[in-house]
């Protein structure tokens, strides 16, 4: 009867460590990878953002910053972006679905549109759900962060206008960790 009990306890202590491990699947490093993208994007940053044409020369160049801190640890970000040039302020959440195995961020700026772009959990791509365009197609934006690095790294916007048949340049974005203290 000794053995048994021990064998209970054991299995009762050991159950939840096994249904935490086996809830977190294969994504486990997916999500681990997501986690590490929230992270490096706390802070401040100066951004540069050319707008491009669809042949994908600039179009026009702005210079603004962004900035990025935990609501939730490992789970939500809050950040808000700035153009002067724009007069353009917008509030951005990043925010982890580890249940649908999603990352997402939202934006809204002061036009009260929001928008909405999920990619998989892990992955570097973000794309809206589909829209009316206003000559009447089917319009979606395109979201890829690339040339990650510790204190940089680089955004491009593609968007269509044909339900993904084709994809155009929209910006394309360089973000640079700002100085401890800038303004």
């Amino acid at each position: 009867m000794y053995p048994r009990a021990i064998l209970s306890l054991v299995l009762g202590l050991l159950f939840p460590l096994t249904f935490a491990v086996a809830q977190t699947g294969d994504g486990g490093a997916a999500l681990q990878n997501s986690v590490e993208q929230l992270s490096s994007c706390i802070g401040r940053w100066d951004v540069t953002t050319e707008f491009l044409n669809e042949d994908g020369t600039t179009a026009k160049t702005v210079s603004g910053n962004y900035e990025f801190s935990w609501v939730i640890p490992d789970r939500v970000v809050s950040g808000k972006s700035e153009i002067p040039e724009l007069k353009q302020v917008s509030a951005i959440l990043f925010y982890i679905n580890e249940a649908k195995q999603l990352i997402e961020m939202v934006s809204v700026g002061a036009d009260g549109n929001l928008w909405v772009m999920t990619g998989e959990l892990g992955g570097e791509v973000r794309t809206t759900k589909e829209f009316k365009t206003a000559s009447g197609g089917a319009g979606q934006l395109r979201f890829t962060r690339y040339n990650v690095q510790a204190d940089s790294f680089e955004s491009k916007m593609e968007y269509t206008e044909d339900g993904g048949e084709t994809w155009l340049p929209g910006n394309h974005q360089v973000f640079q960790r700002a100085a401890p203290g800038s303004q």
